[in-house]
C-alpha cells in the first residue's frame, strides 16, 4: 500500500493543524495504522494509533487531550487531528500501515510495514 502524508505547515503555538494519509488501496480496512514524528536530530517516535475499524486508539504520552486520531475508511484516510500545539511537538510526521494478519505491538516502528513521505510541522513560539 502507498500512503500520502499532508497537512503539514507553520503554525503558532497553541494553534492547530489537520493531518491526513491517504492510502492507495481499497483494502485499507483490513490496515492498523499510526503516526509517528522525527524531531531534527531525533528518533523516529510514536505519536498516535488506531485500530482496523477505529475501535480502539492509542497516544503517546504527552499527546493525551491535545491529539485525535481517527480513519475514514471509506476514503482510505487516516487523520491527526493536533491542537493546542507546542513548539516542541515541531517534527516531521509520518503515517504508517501495519496489515491486520501479522502482530501489532503499536508502539514500536517495526509494526509497521509501510510509511508515507512524511509532512513537516512546526510550531513557532
Amino acid at each position: 500500500v502507498q500512503l500520502q502524508a499532508s497537512g503539514g505547515g507553520l503554525v503558532q503555538a497553541g494553534g492547530s493543524l489537520r493531518l491526513s494519509c491517504a492510502a492507495s488501496r481499497s483494502t485499507f480496512s483490513n490496515y492498523r495504522m499510526a503516526w509517528f514524528r522525527q524531531p531534527p536530530g531525533m528518533e523516529r517516535a510514536f505519536v498516535a494509533a488506531i485500530s482496523s475499524r477505529g475501535g480502539s486508539l492509542y497516544y503517546e504520552d504527552s499527546v493525551k487531550g491535545r491529539f485525535i486520531i481517527s480513519r475514514d475508511n471509506d476514503k482510505n484516510t487516516v487523520f491527526l487531528q493536533m491542537n493546542n500545539l507546542r513548539p516542541e511537538d515541531t517534527a516531521v510526521y509520518f503515517c504508517a500501515a501495519s496489515p491486520s494478519r501479522r502482530s501489532w505491538p503499536q508502539r514500536l516502528r517495526n509494526a509497521y510495514d509501510y510509511w508515507g513521505q512524511g509532512t513537516l510541522v512546526t510550531v513557532s513560539s
